[in-house]
C-alpha cells in the first residue's frame, strides 16, 4: 500500500504545472504563446528569466521531492517507479488535459534524486552546449543520449540502467520535433541577452 501511494503521489507531484501557473500569475496562458509548451524554456522565453529559472527550479524540485518520499516510505525498486511516475505527471499531468512539458527539468529532478554523480557530469554538458549553440533543445537531446551510458559507467545497477534508458527515449521523443528543426535550421535559439519587464 505505501509504495502505491509513493508512486500515485509522484505522478501528482509531476502534474503540478508549475509553467502555466506562472503564466496565470502574469496573465498569460503560455500554452497559447511561444512554442505553445507549458515547460520551463517556454517560460524563459515568453515570460523572461527570473520566472524561467523559477519555473525550472520547481520542475527540478518536484523531480527530487518525489524520489525522496519514495525512499521514505518505500524499498527499491519504487523509487525508481516513482521517478518514472514524477516525469510521466509532468509530460501527461491530469490537471492539463495530459498535455504537459517535455520532461527535461524533472528528469534532472529524479536523476539527483537517484543518480546525483551522473547529473554533476552532465549538468556541466548541458550548460555548455546551451551556452555555445543557443539551442536548449540541443543541450537537452546531447544529455538525454548519454543519460543511459553514463549510469551504467558509474556502476549502478540494471534497474537503474533500464529506468535511464525509458527516460532517456521518452525525453529524445518528446523533442523530435525539435530534432526536425535543428536539421532544417528552423529552431529557436534562447536569447540569453533579453530582458523583460
Amino acid at each position: 500500500m505505501t509504495a502505491a501511494i509513493a508512486v500515485v503521489a509522484a505522478y501528482l507531484l509531476g502534474s503540478i504545472p508549475f509553467g502555466y501557473l506562472a503564466g496565470l500569475v502574469r496573465g498569460v496562458d503560455i500554452r497559447t504563446v511561444g512554442s505553445r509548451n507549458v515547460g520551463a524554456t517556454n517560460v524563459f522565453r515568453t515570460l523572461g528569466k527570473p520566472i524561467g529559472i523559477a519555473v525550472m527550479a520547481l520542475d527540478i524540485g518536484k523531480g527530487v521531492v518525489a524520489v525522496v518520499i519514495a525512499r521514505a516510505i518505500s524499498d527499491d525498486p519504487w523509487p525508481l517507479i516513482a521517478a518514472g511516475a514524477a516525469v510521466l505527471g509532468h509530460v501527461y499531468p491530469v490537471w492539463l488535459r495530459f498535455k504537459g512539458g517535455k520532461g527535461v527539468a524533472v528528469g534532472c529532478g529524479v536523476a539527483i534524486g537517484l543518480v546525483p554523480w551522473v547529473v554533476l557530469v552532465l549538468v556541466p554538458v548541458w550548460v555548455l552546449v546551451i551556452a555555445v549553440t543557443r539551442y536548449v533543445s540541443l543541450g537537452s537531446i546531447i544529455v538525454a543520449v548519454a543519460f543511459t551510458p553514463m549510469v551504467w559507467l558509474f556502476g549502478y545497477g540494471w534497474p537503474t540502467v533500464v529506468f535511464a534508458g525509458i527516460v532517456s527515449v521518452a525525453v529524445v521523443w518528446r523533442h523530435r520535433t525539435n530534432i526536425v528543426r535543428l536539421v532544417h535550421g528552423e529552431e529557436l535559439r534562447l536569447d540569453l541577452g533579453r530582458r523583460r519587464g
